[in-house]
């Protein structure tokens, strides 16, 4: 399943199927292009990315690249951002390190979102790198999951988060707007606004107070706070089905360690947890007895939680609910299920790790 099409709104679990129409957008856009990634690198993926831009420059439109200065640490070598500015393209970077402000430097703007016009907003999980291209790596990719949507609000919404890192001005719109109501119709949820600090927080605490038949959660990077922790147990308290798909191939073994060190109290309390074999696992995703959805760039950590700004969409429209729950049984028939039994296999190292990952789990 690459590409899932629905009025307004357009899935994809496919890399190679998302930058296609990514570059495609660009190429037709006509007043804006603006792109801001976590992990940009300068690779065969990244150079497709950076000739578009210019491309896009060149034909006089506002084309702004905004990078994060961790996620695409020596990754992409000044002459490459040197070209892209010559062209015309304006590229900033993101909480450079400072010894004025050293402590800044933990707060990673992990935001993916691609903005053309008024007409269209791409935003989830994926990065711009050959990581998640199966034509540049072959099979072991990525499995990750974006959404482009195509509604004008979302648009302006989107736009108005981009700006207020690139202004560094809170617009007016976003100084006034209410938390979104998450069970009804579509939003974007972000962090980025002060006084939306704990936006995600909310968001999942939500999702899992009001469910009542199944929770079907995909994260990479599993270490929720207390809080959080609780109102996973008590849903299955109340007899919903809580399955937690997580990676069996992980990019960062010392937080997938620390996620496994709560296998064993959560299996107790009735939660079904997955690791997925093919490939490393990337989605950040929610679905929620079938009826609310959330995609976005949110993992279920404490560096989403409490450091990172992120964005999620959230959703209530039914055919992306059902199109969230096929790609889950999906990936689910391409996993392992944890048992108290099966967790014998993570041996002395692992659990020693895992026990060391707990306690650093604030700063992973």
């Amino acid at each position: 399943m690459k590409r899932v099409p629905y009025t307004g709104h357009q899935l994809y679990f496919d890399g190679d199927t998302l930058y296609q129409d990514m570059l495609r957008s660009i190429d037709q856009a006509r007043h804006r292009v603006w792109i801001e990634s976590y992990i940009f690198a300068a690779d065969h993926t990244g150079r497709r990315f950076g000739a578009a831009l210019a491309r896009a420059a060149r034909r006089g439109l506002d084309v702004r690249l905004h990078l994060d200065a961790a996620g695409s640490l020596f990754l992409i070598p000044r002459k490459f951002l040197k070209t892209l500015e010559l062209a015309g393209v304006r590229v900033r970077t993101f909480h450079r390190w400072s010894w004025r402000d050293p402590w800044r430097y933990n707060r990673r703007n992990h935001c993916k979102l691609l903005i053309t016009d008024s007409a269209s907003v791409y935003l989830g999980g994926f990065n711009i790198h050959d990581q998640s291209s199966r034509i540049s790596s072959g099979e072991r990719c990525w499995r990750d999951t974006h959404i482009r949507l195509d509604r004008l609000d979302l648009v302006r919404r989107a736009a108005d988060v981009f700006n207020l890192f690139w202004t560094r001005r809170l617009p007016r719109r976003l100084r006034r707007a209410a938390p979104p109501d998450l069970f009804v119709g579509d939003s974007l949820v972000t962090n980025r606004i002060p006084r939306h600090r704990h936006a995600l927080r909310r968001l999942f605490r939500l999702g899992l107070l009001h469910s009542r038949q199944r929770v079907l959660l995909t994260t990479p990077y599993f270490a929720p706070d207390r809080r959080t922790r609780r109102h996973l147990v008590q849903a299955a308290a109340r007899g919903a089905e809580v399955c937690l798909l997580l990676p069996a191939v992980s990019d960062n073994r010392i937080t997938q360690m620390a996620a496994r060190y709560l296998y064993e109290r959560l299996l107790r309390a009735g939660i079904r947890i997955y690791e997925y074999n093919p490939r490393p696992l990337h989605a950040k995703t929610i679905v929620v007895d079938g009826k609310w959805a959330s995609i976005g760039t949110a993992n279920l950590d404490y560096r989403s939680l409490f450091h990172n700004y992120e964005i999620n969409f959230v959703t209530d429209n039914p055919e992306i609910c059902r199109g969230m729950e096929t790609i889950f049984e999906s990936d689910l028939s391409e996993s392992t299920e944890i048992t108290l039994t099966s967790l014998r296999k993570f041996g002395l190292w692992e659990r020693l790790g895992g026990r060391i990952g707990w306690r650093l789990r604030w700063w992973l």
